[in-house]
């Protein structure tokens, strides 16, 4: 069994995006799993960052992600990047020293000590750009920014990164194949 806290960023309850939260959240608890939901525009999450300490609800969040075995992020890609309200809680909750201190090797250079690195993370998005202008033009910046400029970071390795291509364009027969993806790796991520 696994126990998923599922980070979710869409404003629109009729977005394909919500189509992946219903789908991956059933298909996880048909199977066994345990799911705990963060929607972060229902909760009206503040992302803005001012340095400040760690309020209640990043605490809440650093204890369900303690609590679980994987970190699920489910949003649309824009401008190459997850909704500043997701951004922004990449920011508060996964930030130092709580998700990883640096290691000082000499002067100013050191390197990032992961402190999650007993757990999991699967990413979900959403491009409304075709896959060839993503890897080959954009060089699959936001993969590589997710996995090696947070999650790494954090210490954690077991990624899986779920891409779904030129959504708004595709037919829904491809979208139906898109969410039997969605509820494959519900059932079977280990």
């Amino acid at each position: 069994m696994n126990s998923f806290f599922i980070v979710y960023a869409h404003y629109d309850e009729s977005s394909f995006n919500a189509a992946i939260r219903d789908t991956f959240i059933k298909s996880a608890n048909e199977a066994g799993h345990k799911t705990d939901l963060l929607d972060l525009y229902k909760e009206q999450y503040d992302p803005v960052f001012g340095g400040e300490d760690p309020d209640e609800n990043v605490l809440d969040h650093r204890k369900r992600i303690e609590a679980a075995d994987t970190i699920v992020l489910i949003a649309p890609i824009w401008n190459f990047r997850m909704p500043a309200i997701m951004e922004g809680w990449i920011d508060k909750v996964l930030a130092p020293p709580w998700a990883f201190r640096f290691k000082q090797l000499v002067g100013n250079y050191g390197y990032p000590d992961g402190k999650l690195g007993d757990k999991k993370a699967i990413v979900f998005c959403t491009y409304g750009s075709p896959r060839l202008a993503i890897t080959t033009f954009f060089l699959n910046l936001p993969i590589r920014r997710l996995k090696r400029g947070v999650f790494h970071i954090c210490g954690i390795r077991k990624i899986l990164y779920k891409r779904y291509f030129a959504v708004p364009f595709v037919e829904e027969s491809r979208r139906k194949a898109f969410l039997v993806d969605v509820k494959k790796t519900a059932e079977n991520f280990k």
